[in-house]
């Protein structure tokens, strides 16, 4: 997180907030399963083979499903060279806008597992040489490096290095808390919100790479 520049780090934490909105509009819809937090779905899987078998299926398909949108974004963006965020979030963008319109015409159950699938192209943004560099979609390790970088400061180091992992954190809750008030109010109608998020999203990665190749960001 602290590799990359005020404005990417700004993109990433709006990325984090749509992961924990989808999120939370999915959790609502599948009656506590996630579509992008995939610990929680393995701790779901293991408590349904040690007794509660119907929630195998559900919690092992989402896995698969977010497994298969990673390795789809990570081809996609391999391919698309020095345009690759922009290529895997206009994948996320059309995959959300398919979830949406499943949602609209009454198959909830499609609509959630396509977010899965985007929500796992989502995460192969920031990647670099193969290995993902911030992710936007589970927090256990970016509040493992907000304490280090916390203790760091207490030490006399650095006293902000912690923040840009803090915002990203916050992001995403702040994201599940709105995702939460949409789906009372529209259900699962509120992944239109999500699909116009991420179209601007989509642009706002486009404009950053055209300021990086005229020498003004990151």
């Amino acid at each position: 997180m602290t590799r990359y520049d005020r404005r990417t780090q700004a993109l990433a934490a709006c990325l984090s907030a749509l992961a924990g909105y989808v999120d939370a509009v999915g959790y609502m819809a599948l009656g506590g399963f996630f579509v992008s937090f995939m610990s929680g779905n393995t701790t779901r899987l293991g408590v349904g083979i040690a007794g509660h078998g119907r929630d195998v299926a559900m919690a092992g398909g989402l896995i698969g499903t977010f497994l298969l949108g990673v390795i789809i974004a990570s081809l996609a963006g391999a391919s698309a060279g020095a345009a690759r965020k922009q290529t895997v979030l206009a994948l996320m963008t059309l995959l959300i806008i398919l979830a949406a319109a499943c949602g609209a015409s009454g198959h909830a159950l499609v609509a959630a597992f396509i977010t899965a699938l985007a929500m796992g192209t989502e995460n192969a943004v920031f990647e670099r040489d193969g290995e993902v560099t911030i992710g936007l979609t589970y927090m256990t390790g970016t509040l493992v490096k907000t304490g280090q970088q916390i203790a760091s400061a207490l030490r006399g180091g650095d006293r902000r290095k912690w923040l840009p992992f803090a915002m990203l954190w916050a992001a995403l809750a702040m994201g599940a808390i709105t995702g939460a008030f949409a789906w009372n109010a529209f259900a699962i109608n509120a992944l239109w919100f999500a699909a116009a998020a991420a179209m601007l999203l989509t642009m706002a990665a486009r404009l950053l790479e055209l300021n990086r190749a005229t020498g003004r960001s990151e």
